[in-house]
């Protein structure tokens, strides 16, 4: 490289460090400000409450629309076409069902996590230890796509082929989310969110606009170019690319379908989110907000993702990340003029913050609720037994933030080469097979009890992390986490069409099998207040 390009390629290291310093330093002043309310575990776990819609709505977004989103989606549009398209189309249709059958409901039934609503019939110490359980897992496999997004985008920026710039990213992210929750709990976490939704989205819209100019807003030229750079011809933009080859191929993308459109309903981080406005009626009007702004930025994605194709070439986009995760930074290097131009250097710098400061709030809000999930459901109501005060209970849930971010770095960076949508299609298909059965059988079903709740809980986390641990996202695919060995059994990547009615199932049959009668005076009175919102924390 001469002189010049060495320049260049130092200039937007420097410009994108400083960005990421700007950004992580007033993530910390939040954090600092919000830590002087954190005095009772309702303003650590819920921010008092004091939440309107549309804030609330911003902050959804901004915990929904994350690294898997930004770049993850982009990068397998790019790479895939039409089915890498499925993603956004997913993620956006999933709120429907969070907007028909969980908002409002979760909302009147819980005070701060999903075991509130799931232990409000039944025996606590069974349901919490379970609910307490799938919300961890379900956040660690989150968690690990965040900081997996992190780490590959900072080594893009860096040009560390050795891969020790995404080791130092992962465990840095890993020691800031613990920070932001620690001290600044659900108050400064949903004002970060809240940041960076405005952060993001504005990205997005300019990446569009910009991709859109290069192909004078005709979306015919741009699919085009799309194809014909991606080396697949009219394949790129049909059906079966990724998905088609074969039975298998296609019973892994009805599996992903499933799994992203009932998975966002059981994921903790947005269920608690729910917990931080007034009233039931702000809770649906977040939805509808978020809603609103989600699927904005999903239309958008689907632009970026083919403009990668169209700009970049496949080719280029596999050479720098084989997953496609930096496909959207290589893209804002481009219509900024090229590499090590000017306008390249500040675009990437800019888009790579963006990137980051989604990555930071995310991973803030997934560690809050499963820290809060251990602290309230495990700590408190099983194994103190509800014989403990308030102080005990928040340092439970800084002590556990520091375990759980402990746990999320050691993970993830045994996962640097998977693409991060696929890992949080994962999540979404834990949070499916795992939450969501016992969710909708405590709201809608009379006759359901501790004993189904259990077998929902435990049947549906088992059976997805053993199809998980013995499919070929582990051993035996194109790139297994354990190399060298294939013990897989299992042909597809995504579980959801095989564990989510294992789920169902288990609720069911363990309610039938139990003697145990269900509650019910206690359901008549979870009817009353799900519908009504009377006694509602």
């Amino acid at each position: 490289m001469n002189p010049a390009n060495l320049a260049a390629a130092g200039g937007h290291r420097g410009l994108t460090g400083l960005l990421f310093v700007v950004f992580v330093l007033i993530t910390l002043g939040i954090t600092v400000w919000a830590s002087r309310n954190n005095r009772t575990t309702n303003d650590f776990y819920a921010g008092g409450r004091e939440f309107s819609a549309s804030q609330n709505g911003l902050a959804i977004a901004g915990d929904y629309m994350s690294a898997a989103s930004f770049l993850g989606i982009a990068g397998l549009i790019a790479l895939f076409g039409y089915d890498g398209f499925l993603y956004s189309i997913g993620f956006l249709v999933a709120w429907l069902v969070v907007l028909m059958l969980v908002a409002e409901l979760v909302r009147n039934c819980g005070r701060f996590t999903m075991a509130d609503v799931v232990a409000f019939r039944m025996s606590r110490k069974p349901v919490r230890t379970a609910a307490g359980a799938a919300t961890i897992v379900v956040s660690i496999f989150y968690l690990i796509a965040q900081m997996v997004g992190a780490g590959t985008l900072v080594a893009l920026l860096l040009g560390d082929t050795g891969g020790s710039a995404q080791t130092w990213t992962i465990v840095g992210v890993g020691a800031l989310m613990v920070v932001y929750v620690t001290f600044g709990g659900m108050k400064g976490t949903t004002w970060i969110q809240i940041v960076k939704a405005v952060l993001l989205l504005g990205g997005a819209i300019l990446m569009t606009i910009l991709v859109l100019l290069r192909f004078h807003f005709d979306l015919d030229e741009l699919l085009d170019t799309a194809a014909h750079t991606s080396g697949h011809g009219q394949e790129f933009l049909e059906p079966g690319l990724k998905y088609g080859k074969n039975l298998t191929s296609r019973l892994d993308f009805v599996s992903l379908a499933i799994a992203l459109v009932l998975g966002t309903a059981g994921l903790p981080h947005i269920l608690v989110r729910f917990y931080t406005v007034p009233t039931a009626r702000a809770a649906r009007h977040s939805v509808m907000w978020a809603i609103a702004l989600i699927g904005t930025f999903y239309l958008l994605t689907i632009v970026l993702g083919f403009g990668a194709a169209a700009v970049l070439g496949s080719d280029k986009i596999r050479k720098s990340n084989a997953a496609g995760n930096t496909a959207l930074p290589l893209l804002a290097e481009e219509l900024g003029g090229g590499p090590n131009t000017f306008g390249g250097v500040v675009l990437l710098a800019v888009i790579a913050a963006v990137a980051f400061a989604t990555i930071l709030a995310v991973v803030a809000g997934l560690t809050l609720a499963s820290s809060a999930s251990f602290a309230h459901d495990l700590y408190t109501n099983v194994i103190r037994k509800e014989a403990t005060d308030e102080k005990s209970e928040l340092r439970a849930a800084r002590l556990s933030a520091i375990v759980i971010g402990g746990i999320a770095i050691g993970l993830s960076l045994s996962a640097q080469k998977l693409n991060v949508a696929f890992l949080v299609a994962l999540a979404f298909a834990v949070a499916a097979s795992a939450n969501l059965p016992t969710l909708l059988y405590t709201l809608f079903w009379r006759r359901f009890n501790t004993n189904g709740t259990v077998w929902a809980i435990y049947g549906g986390l088992g059976s997805a992390l053993v199809l998980v641990l013995f499919s070929p996202v582990v051993s035996g695919g194109k790139t297994p986490l354990v190399t060298g060995i294939d013990f897989h059994w299992f042909p597809l990547e995504n579980p959801g069409i095989v564990s989510i009615p294992i789920g169902f199932l288990c609720g069911w049959i363990g309610t039938l099998r139990s003697d145990e009668e269900a509650d019910a005076a206690k359901y008549a009175e979870m009817e009353v207040r799900s519908l009504t919102g009377a006694g509602a924390y």
